[in-house]
């Protein structure tokens, strides 16, 4: 028995889509891994998302690498299920080496150069690590004065499943991007009333920006200066959420300065009974497991990266957290190609 129980060239903690996309190119590279996954089932974030959400693509263009998505029976844009019930089917079809529920608690430096990697199964050691933990286990809710003293229901966006669940409540909305503009739209025609809150005007992006072209702009927008997504607009145009604005059933409102035990109240005093607010506020990611390494040395207190790896440490690459860790990394249609060149930077490590 040596320090750790399990002993891999690479570990990879994270068993959604960002992880599945490293296994299959640390698979290609003939390296020898496994990962780490702490949700007791496949599918990764997606098989928490409530009911209505659909993709901003078509199946053909929401694939990860080496596995085309199939069409969902009866629709163009898949659902959640279907991308969990995908991503089961392609973890299974590469003969991926998920280790699940396994929950990561830290990783140290080994003292041989290698990597530590304690866990509620046993300790690992790695060559090298990719963290593809995501942001879903981390919702951010704003410090909002008063939060504390409403007396209805709060929730944010991952506790949030079906409109029916609201049926005849006055329900706040609150958050500017994609998640805030659905579930408004998708709680209309359910609760009695919606008030959608956002921080500054909700901007729509143009009709025909889905999520090929999102990927297209992002990877533009490093490549070579392109345009920014935000300055084409923050949400994207699904039909749910146009159908809601054309009919006068979504308008944005600007955020309101705190909140009572009956609701909202504005700068003005205009207050808003509510039973419920929906907070579609984001998330942070989830990088706690990397504390002990200290990793933390970029803007915004975020781990800088060169790519996917970390500029303090090449053992370590990050996957899937967004544009600062590749062009639309945290997209179905993104992560692989950031994937690729963080194995092929871990592999060109190794040798």
């Amino acid at each position: 028995m040596t320090a750790a129980e399990h002993r891999v060239q690479v570990l990879v903690i994270g068993g959604g889509q960002a992880g599945l996309a490293a296994g299959y190119h640390l698979r290609r590279a003939r390296l020898d891994f496994a990962i780490l996954d702490a949700a007791p089932a496949p599918g990764g974030a997606w098989q928490h998302y409530w009911e209505s959400l659909r993709l901003f693509s078509p199946a053909a263009y929401s694939s990860l690498p080496g596995r085309p998505m199939p069409g969902q029976a009866g629709t163009e844009w898949p659902d959640a299920e279907h991308v969990a019930e995908y991503l089961a089917e392609y973890e299974k079809r590469y003969e991926l080496p998920v280790h699940r529920p396994v929950g990561v608690a830290s990783v140290t430096n080994a003292g041989d150069g290698g990597l530590l990697v304690r866990t509620d199964e046993g300790d690992w050691h790695a060559r090298a690590l990719v963290s593809a933990t995501g942001s879903w286990t981390r919702p951010f809710v704003p410090a909002v004065p008063g939060r504390e003293l409403f007396t209805g229901r709060q929730l944010h966006t991952t506790g949030y499943h079906r409109a029916t669940d609201f049926t005849g409540r006055r329900v706040v909305v609150v958050g500017g991007g994609n998640s805030g503009a659905q579930i408004a739209a998708d709680l209309v025609g359910h609760a009695a009333a919606v008030r959608w809150v956002t921080r500054r005007p909700a901007r729509l992006l143009p009709d025909e920006i889905d999520g090929r072209a999102l990927f297209e702009i992002a990877t533009r927008r490093v490549q070579d200066g392109g345009p920014r997504i935000s300055d084409l607009g923050d949400i994207v145009a699904t039909e749910p959420v146009r159908a809601a604005r054309r009919a006068g059933l979504l308008t944005d409102h600007r955020m309101f300065t705190a909140l009572t035990p009956a609701g909202p109240r504005w700068a003005d005093g205009e207050p808003w009974p509510a039973d419920a607010i929906v907070w579609c506020t984001g998330f942070r990611p989830a990088l706690a497991h990397l504390a002990p390494l200290a990793l933390r040395t970029g803007a915004r207190g975020r781990i800088a990266t060169t790519g996917t790896r970390a500029v303090s440490d090449p053992r370590i690459h990050l996957l899937g957290y967004g544009d600062w860790t590749g062009p639309a990394s945290a997209t179905l249609i993104g992560v692989g190609r950031t994937a690729r060149q963080a194995v092929a930077e871990i592999t060109g490590l190794l040798n």
